[in-house]
């Protein structure tokens, strides 16, 4: 190893990264870990990573681009051992079972988890989520997630005035660094059986009505799962020429694909749009019905 590099054993959902890196401190990792799915506050120490999946972040890397690297890698760990990390918000419902929110950027994921932690879930995940995909007929299940929950200002302060989020600063903020009622599941915690997935698309009119929800056919479903699981080497790099798809390989997107199309065929995907309220109302209803003992 190159003088002043050091290594670091990153924990992600019980599998383990090496991370190779000079000049970061504990203070660039605080910063960084609530942006890596399954990684608890502690999760990042000193020591030898040998025999495990390893990173080598180049000197003078901004912490976005280390992010990045870190979630590709991430990605790969977990793909290796029959799980997807999956673009989504994850939330636990009292009763046990956990619901995967789906949508691209500004749908109104986080949107539609504050409405349902409001009426008393639990965050699993606030941005990606690691699901394990057994074989068979088994349910997937939420291991791990994101501890950043982030939201846009305007659309929060518009749906949720009673948060009083102040009208200045950043567009984007993480809500769980301000919100003592949103409560996350401590780490480490026993995994989630998901029960059901949501496809979102928050309507932007605040008067908007009583929501729609609907259930996809399997190809579309299987397109919104590739896409979703695609999320952490999709991202294009600040500076440098790597592109982080190619990580991925041949290989990798096969077991991705199989993975992908075990989601669609055992877990049945719907879409809901409207406001947020009307839509965590169907979600709490749709996870309900689909529970073992719902009612």
């Amino acid at each position: 190893m190159s003088a002043g590099y050091r290594s670091y054993r990153v924990s992600s959902a019980g599998r383990t990264l090496a991370v190779r890196a000079a000049g970061v401190s504990a203070e660039w990792w605080e910063r960084i870990v609530p942006h890596l799915p399954g990684v608890a506050a502690g999760g990042v120490c000193e020591g030898d990573g040998a025999g495990t999946r390893a990173v080598v972040l180049p000197p003078g890397v901004s912490g976005g681009d280390a992010r990045r690297r870190i979630n590709a890698h991430l990605h790969l760990l977990h793909l290796a051992h029959g799980a997807l990390c999956v673009h989504a918000v994850a939330l636990r419902h009292p009763g046990g079972a956990a619901v995967l929110l789906l949508g691209g950027h500004g749908a109104g994921k986080s949107l539609v988890g504050l409405a349902l932690a409001g009426r008393g879930w639990q965050v699993l995940a606030g941005d990606v989520a690691v699901v394990d995909c057994p074989r068979g007929q088994d349910r997937p299940a939420v291991v791990g997630g994101t501890s950043a929950f982030i939201a846009r200002r305007a659309p929060a302060r518009r749906w949720f005035p009673d948060l009083q989020l102040p009208a200045g600063g950043p567009e984007r903020l993480d809500l769980g660094a301000h919100l003592g009622p949103l409560e996350r599941q401590p780490s480490p915690w026993a995994p989630a059986t998901v029960v059901a997935a949501v496809l979102v698309d928050v309507d932007g009119d605040p008067h908007a009505g009583d929501g729609v929800l609907e259930e996809l056919d399997s190809h579309t479903a299987a397109n919104v799962w590739w896409r979703a699981s695609g999320h952490l080497v999709d991202r294009l790099l600040d500076d440098g020429e790597q592109v982080l798809r190619r990580l991925e390989g041949a290989g990798g997107a096969r077991r991705r694909l199989d993975r992908v199309r075990r989601l669609a065929a055992h877990l049945p995907l719907h879409a809901a749009w409207g406001a947020p309220e009307p839509i965590a109302a169907h979600v709490e209803a749709l996870v309900l019905t689909a529970s073992p003992g719902g009612r």
